[in-house]
């Protein structure tokens, strides 16, 4: 069984998302839970959200799902579209500065009891 949960437009780069997600990628969400709980990054708070969404989705398509056989099947990030601001800066030019967004998804799925 695949349980999937997606998050669109977070406020975060690509790459600073990616480095988070690699770290987790073919945990068993228990695990990936808590490591990503002591992570220093701010994406983590973001992608620790999505990972309690995707076990909840799972909780949803089966009320007897066992959490600690959950593991991550899958898990990506892809650009968002950019949002493009100006500054200002000296003698009348301007800076475009780029707030990157990215979607993360993540893919879990049951692993069989031994």
């Amino acid at each position: 069984m695949e349980t999937r949960a997606i998050l669109r437009m977070a406020r975060t780069t690509p790459l600073k998302a990616k480095r988070v997600i690699d770290l987790i990628k073919g945990k068993k969400a228990s695990e990936a839970l808590i490591s990503l709980r002591f992570m220093p990054y701010r994406a983590a708070r973001l992608i620790e959200k999505l990972l309690k969404s995707a076990v909840a989705n799972a909780e949803q398509k089966n009320r007897y799902v066992d959490i600690d056989m959950l593991k991550i099947k899958t898990a990506y990030v892809g650009q968002g579209p950019v949002m493009k601001r100006m500054e200002t800066r000296a003698m009348g030019r301007a800076n475009i500065i780029k707030k990157r967004t990215s979607h993360i998804t993540i893919i879990l799925e049951e692993e069989p009891k031994k």
